[in-house]
């Protein structure tokens, strides 16, 4: 006999699928037992917000659909915040939500819940199975519209629906179409012909630049034209690129804040950047995107176009005049050179047993980790040296929760990524927060024997969240973290862990985990009172701050404002 479950699993080997990430349960008995022998990898983890996030991963380093489960209740509400990343960062993820029995939906049964209304929020799809003749076709719909759609979708199934025989055992593959987009002919000459009457043009180039730096660079030479990214194209954008000067935003540079404040038009190509106050107010604005819905939602347009970058790029190029005035690259470029000196700058060591700059170890990552890593900060500071102290070249990935922006992100992303990759360098950027949050991940890794390397940014506190408090003007407060060592927890968890004080000891302990052939990890005691300055300083932050000071001053902590200048004087002078 075919049971539904068979049959689901049948269906994803049709479509290519290789793992699926869980923990198992009574009412995902029948899948999982439907796994055994079909050539899908189980990938056991140790909650299901952990699943989630891996699956997550796994499908935007692919971008093929990545597969999650979870059992009836807790078990699939758990997957919920891993799927709400997946689904705002635009990556293919199929969730299996377990039910609770057929004939016990409505009675306030042992751990009921109505998974298809809970999940609608973060999915494009989502669908409960109550009879084995909705399937395979309701499976077959969910995954083409989270290949199509890139997003996240959820099939709710009752265990017993999963266990009865099936009415169609039929599979068909799944794989994902490749269509051209590209505006009309009418607006692209509009859009050339605001282009060709511009005399300083800034391009902001985000995710959707993937698989157009050719043509980007050719676009900005045309131009002459500067290149601001944001984190989620620093992969695509930084490397070999003549014209990069840097990233804008909260996490940003000061050169890419100029280089767009200073310009008389911007192009937007495959961007929602979603901070306003770091978008030009006077420039005239073209957005290209995918999706139409996302056109002007930002800033006001002057023209707004749906297509694919390179195709729009392409289609655009034929019908550009050069640019012969150079001027506003050379100044944003010679602007990025300087920021860029400061940066680097900052990322020194201490003397003796001072907690480290954060800035070094991101710098030290960055020069030990192999030439095709895979980087994933944890939302928080480890993002922000992320961003300015990861070089990318081309083959390097940086992937986060840069749009849901969920605490403790990397580990189970990093289960992801070295799951779908095995034999490619893992590097977890984690806070100590982070790590604590999801600490059994840790035995993911062990029991999966997923080679991640894991440095962990340990600074016991909240430490963006402080920067948030000062930045507003209160007194740090609740954002203590009291820690044991973290690297001899890890160590009892069956990684390789090295704990570091001191700045001298940082290389050779990073060289040991990164060579080490199996999961790893370094615990480094980095400066709590590292200021992160973003671009540009508004006036409500700078009051904010100094309020700050007068608050702590007052409430008796003024030794903590000493600690701050100690931590900082670097960045003054």
């Amino acid at each position: 006999m075919t049971t539904v479950a068979k049959n689901m699993v049948d269906t994803l080997v049709a479509a290519g699928v290789q793992r699926v990430y869980g923990i198992p349960g009574d009412s995902l008995n029948g899948f999982t037992d439907a796994l055994r022998g079909s050539g899908i990898d189980w990938v056991h983890v140790r909650h299901e917000e952990a699943a989630a996030f891996a699956a997550g991963a796994e499908a935007a380093l692919t971008g093929e659909i990545a597969v999650c489960v979870g059992s009836c209740g807790p078990g699939n509400l758990h997957l919920i915040n891993g799927l709400f990343d997946a689904q705002r960062s635009g990556v293919p993820v199929l969730a299996i939500a377990a039910h609770i029995p057929t004939s016990e939906i409505g009675s306030g049964y042992f751990q009921e819940t109505h998974p298809q209304e809970l999940f609608r929020e973060c999915s494009v799809y989502c669908e409960y199975v109550a009879s084995p003749v909705q399937m395979p076709r309701v499976m077959q719909t969910a995954m083409r519209a989270a290949i199509e759609q890139k997003g996240v979708a959820v099939v709710v199934i009752p265990g017993d629906v999963a266990l009865a025989e099936a009415d169609d055992d039929g599979v068909a593959p799944i794989r994902a179409t490749r269509p051209r987009v590209i505006p009309s002919d009418d607006e692209l000459a509009t859009a050339a012909g605001i282009l060709n009457d511009a005399k300083r043009v800034t391009i902001l180039a985000g995710a959707g630049v993937e698989g157009a730096h050719a043509e980007l660079l050719a676009l900005a030479d045309t131009l002459g034209a500067p290149i601001v990214h944001t984190l989620r194209s620093k992969q695509y954008v930084e490397y070999d690129n003549p014209f990069d000067v840097g990233m804008t935003g909260l996490l940003g540079f000061a050169s890419g804040y100029k280089a767009m404040e200073s310009c008389d038009t911007l192009l937007m190509l495959g961007t929602d950047f979603p901070y306003r106050p770091f978008l030009p107010e006077k420039a005239k604005v073209i957005q290209v995107d995918i999706r139409g819905e996302r056109l002007g939602r930002r800033t006001p347009l002057e023209l707004g176009l749906v297509g694919d970058v390179r195709e729009t790029i392409l289609g655009l190029l034929p019908r550009l005049s050069r640019q012969s005035d150079r001027s506003h690259l050379d100044d944003a470029l010679a602007h990025y050179a300087k920021t860029r000196t400061k940066l680097d700058d900052l990322a020194t060591p201490r003397k003796g047993s001072q907690p480290l700059h954060p800035q070094y170890v991101a710098k030290l990552i960055d020069e030990i980790a192999s030439d095709d890593a895979v980087f994933i900060p944890d939302v928080g500071s480890p993002v922000i040296w992320a961003a300015r102290y990861l070089k990318m070249n081309g083959r390097r990935k940086v992937i986060g929760s840069f749009i849901h922006g969920s605490m403790a992100n990397a580990l189970p992303q990093a289960a992801g990524a070295a799951a779908a990759f095995p034999g490619r360098q893992v590097v977890a950027m984690s806070g100590d927060g982070g790590v604590a949050m999801l600490l059994g991940e840790l035995l993911t890794f062990t029991q999966n024997k997923l080679p991640v390397k894991v440095v962990v940014f340990n600074n016991s506190s909240l430490n963006f969240v402080e920067l948030e408090m000062k930045a507003a003007g209160f007194v740090t407060n609740a954002t203590d973290l009291e820690n044991p060592s973290l690297a001899a927890i890890a160590e009892a968890a069956g990684l390789k862990a090295f704990r570091v004080e001191k700045s001298a000891d940082l290389r050779g302990a990073l060289e040991q985990a990164f060579a080490y052939p199996g999961p790893a990890f370094v615990d480094v005691v980095t400066e709590r009172q590292e200021l992160t300055i973003p671009p540009s300083v508004k006036l409500d932050q700078a009051k904010g701050f100094a309020l700050y000071a007068l608050r702590t001053l007052l409430s008796g902590r003024g030794d903590e404002l000493l600690d701050l200048t100690r931590a900082n004087l670097r960045q003054v002078f």
